[in-house]
C-alpha cells in the first residue's frame, strides 16, 4: 500500500540527495496497483532501469497508462506499434516474477517483445500525442499513482527515461492524498488533466498513429533539453549500468530500492496461495476445486435447451462465473471463445473483465462511454473474421446496454458470426423493456444465456414474455437456484433479520393523510390525465415515506449500538431512499420515465446519514457510493480490505457489484420492489472466509394513525406492500420470531400475518 511507502516530510525529491527520484518510482509501483504517467518524454530505458520495480507491478496486477509526446526511440516505436498489430509474438509468464524480472533487465529483443506483449495485453497503454496546431511538444512531467485506496501524485521536472533517473538533475514535488484537502485536490487535478487527455477530450491536443511518430530530431524542434535526452538514449542502449560510473548518491538509492523490491518480492513468495498473479495462459476455471455441482447442471441444461437458456440465480450465488464457464466449456470443446457480455453499469463492465480474466481469457474489448478505443479493435476482429473464418480466433467484448442499443454501435457488434458467439446478457431483466426490448428480435447470435437473480418483470406480462421466447425458456426458466437453497447449501451465508418501525411525525402523518384522501377520490378513473395525477401524488406521498425524520434517528441508535457491541463499523452497507423515484412494487415501470421532477431535499438525503455515521466516531472512514463517484472500484476495493469502513448508497449497489466483505446492512430506503430487495439482500450474503453471517436491519415506515373509513383499505394495502419485503427477509432469516415479536402491534392493528 501506497501509505506504507517512507515519503520525506517536505515532499521533494531531487537528484543528488537522499530522496533520488529513481527511488520514488521504485517504492511507489512495488505498493501500487495502476500507474497514469503523463511525459514531455518517455523511454523504455526507465522500465530497464526500474525492472525489479516494474515486475512486482505486473505480477500484483498493475496496468500503467502512458501519454507520451511523438518522439521516440526506434526500438520503443517498434514496440508500440507490434502492440496494436495482430501478429505472433512470444507469450510471458506472468506468474513467474524472476523471469520477469530478467526479461526487463535486458536490452535486446526480449525486452521488447515484452514491452509488445503488454501492450497487447491492455497492461501497458500508451497514447501518442502533439499539440493541436503542430507547433512545438507536450512537455508536461506528471503522474498519479493509485494502490485502489490511496492516491500520491508529482509533478516536476523528471521524464521516464534512464537518463531523467540516472544522470539528470531532475526534481518534483509529491503530493499524498492522506496529507489533507489540498494534496487530495492537487492530485484529482493532475488526474483530471490525465483523463481528459487519455479519453480524447482535450482539444489542444491531437493522438498521433504510431506510424507518424519521430525517431530522431528534426530541424524544426530547437528543444536542446529533448535532444539531449534522445542523444542518451541512444547511447544508453548500447551500455550496461554495471559499466559506467555513477553518482554515489544514484547508487545509494539504486541499492537502496533494489532492497526493497527484493523483500517485496520474496514477501510476495512467502505469501503462496494468497496472492492470485494474473496468468494469460491457456483458459481454465479460476478455481483448484472446479465448478460447483448446481453450476454444472446450469451447464447442462443449458445445453441440453439448445444452448439458450435463462438462469435464474439467487444474488451472490455466481451467476458470472457459472455463464463464463460455459464459455470455458465452448473453448474446450472447439479450441476458441467468441462472447459479447451485455451489462447495466460501467462498473459492471470492469468487474465482468476481471471475471474473465480469472479464466484466462484474454483479447477483451470494452464498449461504453468511458472508452473510446473499442472501434478500432472490433473493426480489426471483424476483419480476421472476415478474411479468416475458419480461424480459431477468441475474444470477448464487453458492453453497456446503454452503448449497445446505439445504432452505430448495434450494427458493429452485431456482425460477428452468429453461430459460433455467445451473448451474455447481465442483469438480463434490463432486456425487457425500452430500447432494449426493440433490439432483440435483430439480435442474431443463436447462443445465449440470460442471468439475473429476479428475471421476472412486474406488471410486465409482455416483457417477460418476450424475455423467455429470446432465451428459448417455455414455461420455466432453464436453469434455476433460489436463496433457500444458496444459503442452505453454504453458497450463501445466514443472517438475522432485525425490522424497526419508524412512525411519522404528527405534521408528516397530516401531509400523508391529506394525500391519501386524495388518491382515494382519484383512484376509480381510467382516463390518461387522471392517472398521470394518481402518479403524482403516490410520488409524493411515498417521498413523505422516504423522507421520514424519525429514520434518522432510528439509523442512528442502529449504529451507535453497532459501535458500542463492537468498538468499530467495518464492512457496513448503508441503502439510504432514492428521491425523485419511487421505489414500490410499481419500479420497473416508473424507472422507464424520465418525466419526473427531482426533490432536492430528498436526493440529499445520502448526506444526512452519511454524516450522522462520521459523527458517531471520527475514525470512521465513510464514503458515498453514488453514480457521481469517479473513483467507484477504489471505494469497493478499501471497503474490502477494511480501509473503508461504511460504503452509504442509493441504487449504485443494486445490480452486480460483488461486495462479499459486507456484514452489516443497514436499509433505510422502504423498497417493495422485490427486484430491489432481493438484490440488496443478496449483497451482504455473499461468503468470505472472514465472516460467519451477516445481519440485516430495516427501516419499515408505517402510518400510526386510526384512517377514515375511506382510507382504512388503501393504508392497509400499503403495509402489506411492506410486510411483502419484511416476510421474505423474515422467512430465511436464523431469528423469524424476533420479527414476529417486533410486528405484532401493527399486524392487530391492520388484521394481518406476516405468514400469508
Amino acid at each position: 500500500m501506497l501509505k506504507e511507502v517512507q515519503f520525506p516530510p517536505h515532499r521533494r525529491f531531487k537528484s543528488g540527495t537522499d530522496w533520488e527520484p529513481i527511488g520514488f518510482f521504485s517504492d511507489c509501483l512495488c505498493n501500487a496497483s495502476q500507474f497514469d504517467l503523463m511525459l514531455g518524454f518517455f523511454s523504455s530505458s526507465a522500465i530497464n532501469i526500474l525492472a525489479d520495480g516494474f515486475a512486482s507491478f505486473l505480477y500484483n496486477g498493475g496496468r500503467m497508462n502512458l501519454i507520451v509526446n511523438d518522439i521516440l526511440t526506434e526500438q520503443d516505436k517498434i514496440a508500440i506499434a507490434n502492440g496494436e498489430l495482430d501478429t505472433p509474438i512470444p507469450f510471458f509468464d506472468m506468474t513467474d516474477i524472476e523471469k520477469l524480472k530478467t526479461t526487463l533487465s535486458e536490452r535486446n529483443i526480449h525486452f521488447f517483445e515484452c514491452l509488445t506483449w503488454l501492450i497487447r495485453n491492455n497492461r501497458l497503454d500508451i497514447k501518442i500525442i502533439a499539440p493541436k496546431d503542430g507547433i512545438g511538444i507536450s512537455h508536461t512531467k506528471t503522474g498519479v499513482f493509485s494502490d485502489g485506496v490511496n492516491k500520491v501524485g508529482f509533478d516536476g521536472s523528471c521524464n521516464f527515461s534512464r537518463s531523467a533517473l540516472i544522470d539528470n538533475i531532475e526534481s518534483f514535488t509529491v503530493s499524498c492524498d492522506w496529507d489533507g484537502n489540498t494534496s487530495a485536490a492537487t492530485i484529482n487535478e493532475i488526474k483530471n488533466e490525465f483523463d481528459l487527455v487519455f479519453t480524447g477530450k482535450d482539444e489542444n491536443v491531437v493522438f498521433v498513429p504510431t506510424d507518424n511518430v519521430k525517431t530522431h530530431i528534426a530541424d524544426s524542434f530547437k528543444n536542446k533539453e529533448l535532444k539531449d535526452l534522445l542523444e542518451d538514449e541512444c547511447r544508453f542502449i548500447q551500455q550496461d549500468i554495471a559499466d559506467k560510473a555513477l553518482p554515489k548518491s544514484v547508487i545509494k538509492a539504486l541499492e537502496k530500492a533494489k532492497n526493497k523490491v527484493e523483500a517485496e518480492i520474496e514477501k510476495i513468495k512467502t505469501k503462496g496461495e494468497e496472492v492470485t498473479p494474473i496468468d494469460f495462459g491457456k483458459p481454465r476455471f479460476p478455481y483448484e476445486s472446479g465448478p460447483r455441482d448446481y453450476q454444472k447442471q446450469a451447464f447442462e441444461n443449458w445445453k441440453a435447451n439448445g444452448q439458450k437458456g435463462l438462469f435464474a440465480m439467487a444474488t451472490g450465488t455466481g451467476k458470472t462465473i457459472t455463464s463464463l464457464n460455459c464459455l470455458l466449456e465452448i473453448n474446450n470443446r472447439l479450441g476458441y471463445y467468441k462472447a459479447i457480455i451485455l451489462v447495466p453499469t460501467i462498473t459492471l463492465v470492469e468487474q465482468w473483465e476481471i471475471e474473465c480474466k480469472k479464466f484466462n481469457f484474454s483479447t477483451i474489448i470494452k464498449v461504453c462511454s468511458k472508452y473510446n478505443s473499442w472501434k478500432s479493435a472490433v473493426a480489426n476482429l471483424r476483419l480476421l473474421e472476415m478474411t479468416n473464418p475458419d480461424n480459431k480466433l477468441s475474444y470477448i467484448v464487453i458492453s453497456t446496454y446503454a452503448s449497445f442499443v446505439r445504432s452505430n454501435v448495434f450494427i458493429e457488434l452485431n456482425q460477428f458470426p452468429q453461430k459460433k458467439l455467445l451473448l451474455i446478457a447481465d442483469e438480463a431483466h434490463n432486456m425487457g423493456s425500452g430500447l432494449m426490448a426493440g433490439r432483440m428480435s435483430d439480435i442474431k447470435y443463436l447462443r445465449r444465456i440470460g442471468l439475473s437473480a429476479t428475471p421476472e418483470r412486474q406488471f410486465d406480462e409482455e416483457g417477460n414474455r418476450k424475455l423467455m421466447d429470446f432465451f428459448g425458456c417455455a414455461d420455466s426458466y432453464t436453469f434455476e437456484y433460489s436463496m433457500a437453497q444458496a444459503i442452505e447449501n453454504g453458497a450463501l451465508c445466514r443472517y438475522y433479520y432485525y425490522p424497526h418501525i419508524v412512525k411519522l411525525t404528527d405534521n408528516e402523518m397530516a401531509d400523508y393523510v391529506q394525500l391519501s384522501k386524495k388518491i382515494v377520490k382519484i383512484m376509480g378513473f381510467q382516463d390518461a390525465e387522471s392517472q398521470e395525477r394518481l402518479k403524482m401524488l403516490l410520488l409524493k406521498r411515498k417521498r413523505i415515506i422516504h423522507k421520514a425524520a424519525n429514520k434518522l434517528s432510528a439509523f442512528q441508535q442502529i449504529v451507535e449500538q453497532r459501535m458500542a457491541e463492537k468498538g468499530n463499523l467495518k464492512y457496513t452497507l448503508v441503502y439510504v431512499p432514492e428521491g425523485n423515484k419511487p421505489d414500490n412494487y410499481e419500479a420497473d415501470i416508473f424507472d422507464q420515465s424520465d418525466t419526473l421532477a427531482s426533490d432536492p431535499e430528498t436526493e440529499h438525503l445520502i448526506d444526512d446519514f452519511t454524516r450522522i455515521v462520521r459523527d458517531v466516531d471520527s475514525h470512521i472512514i465513510v464514503r458515498q457510493f453514488t453514480s457521481e463517484s469517479t473513483d467507484r472500484d477504489a471505494m469497493l476495493k478499501g471497503f474490502a480490505d477494511g480501509s473503508i469502513d461504511v460504503l452509504t448508497s442509493m441504487k449504485c449497489l443494486d445490480e452486480g457489484v460483488d461486495v462479499p466483505r459486507s456484514e452489516l446492512a443497514i436499509f433505510c430506503a422502504s423498497t417493495g420492489n422485490p427486484r430491489q430487495f432481493i438484490q440488496r439482500r443478496g449483497r451482504v450474503l455473499r461468503t468470505h472466509k472472514d465472516k460467519r453471517f451477516a445481519i440485516i436491519h430495516d427501516l419499515i415506515v408505517i402510518p400510526d394513525n386510526v384512517f377514515d373509513e375511506e382510507c382504512y383499505a388503501l393504508e392497509r394495502s400499503l403495509v402489506q406492500s411492506e410486510l411483502r419485503r419484511v416476510r421474505d427477509f423474515a422467512l430465511l432469516s436464523e431469528n423469524l420470531n424476533d420479527t414476529d415479536s417486533e410486528l405484532q402491534d401493527v399486524l392487530n392493528h391492520y388484521n394481518l400475518s406476516i405468514f400469508n
